[in-house]
């Protein structure tokens, strides 16, 4: 009889207990960039927002350049790295990113980031963000009180510049933000969305041997 009631107990309890739903993901943020976090070891891009890439520069009314994606990143990390976030899986991008929306004290982070000017609404995914930049763009919020090109048509840009220079030297030999020279071969998970900017020392090669020789190593993955 004892055990019986144990039993009950247990599965009373296990009905009765808080679940998390179905793609929900939960924990503490560490942010990458503008638009990305990893959170609970889940690389999350947050949904219907594009972020200005941590390499691209505005343009100031004075006519001055300036590294507005490093600075979205710094901000960006300054208001959520290390805070508390629940998020809800939607989909998943071509990079195998979970593409999803994120809440922080109860508060739509990525609407937070499009009023404040840190961000743009993604309209090819979503026109949930749009009045809210319309509202930022009339307060010269943020990225608005300067001249920018649109996250896409910088990273399109920079997807051009960076093509194979012929199909058989296909290996990318690239510079990680510490230093360190990897190089990437088709088929691993990074490889499609690793850039070569010349301008930084990357560079492609046309075979693994040739890579390893000039001091690039492998990809883990």
């Amino acid at each position: 009889m004892e055990r019986i009631f144990v039993i009950l107990f247990c599965m009373f309890a296990a009905c009765a207990a808080p679940l998390a739903s179905a793609g929900e993901i939960n924990g503490t943020v560490r942010v990458i960039d503008g638009d990305t976090f990893d959170i609970s070891g889940t690389r999350i891009r947050l949904f219907g927002i594009d972020a200005p890439e941590q390499a691209q520069s505005c343009t100031s009314k004075e006519g001055q350049q300036w590294r507005c994606g490093a600075w979205v990143s710094a901000v960006v990390t300054q208001r959520f790295h290390d805070r508390r976030a629940r998020c809800v899986a939607l989909d998943t991008d071509r990079y195998g990113r979970t593409v999803a929306r994120c809440y922080i004290d109860g508060r739509d982070v990525a609407k937070a980031l499009v009023e404040d000017g840190l961000a743009f609404a993604y309209r090819r995914y979503s026109m949930d963000y749009d009045l809210d930049e319309k509202g930022a763009v009339i307060r010269g919020a943020g990225l608005h009180n300067s001249q920018f090109q649109a996250p896409a048509a910088f990273r399109q840009s920079r997807t051009a510049a960076s093509a194979a220079p012929s199909g058989n030297c296909a290996i990318k030999g690239n510079v990680s933000s510490k230093g360190e020279r990897i190089y990437h071969s088709p088929g691993q998970r990074d490889y499609a969305r690793t850039r070569i900017r010349t301008d930084k020392g990357e560079r492609w090669f046309c075979s693994a041997a040739e890579a390893r020789a000039a001091g690039w190593r492998p990809a883990r993955r």
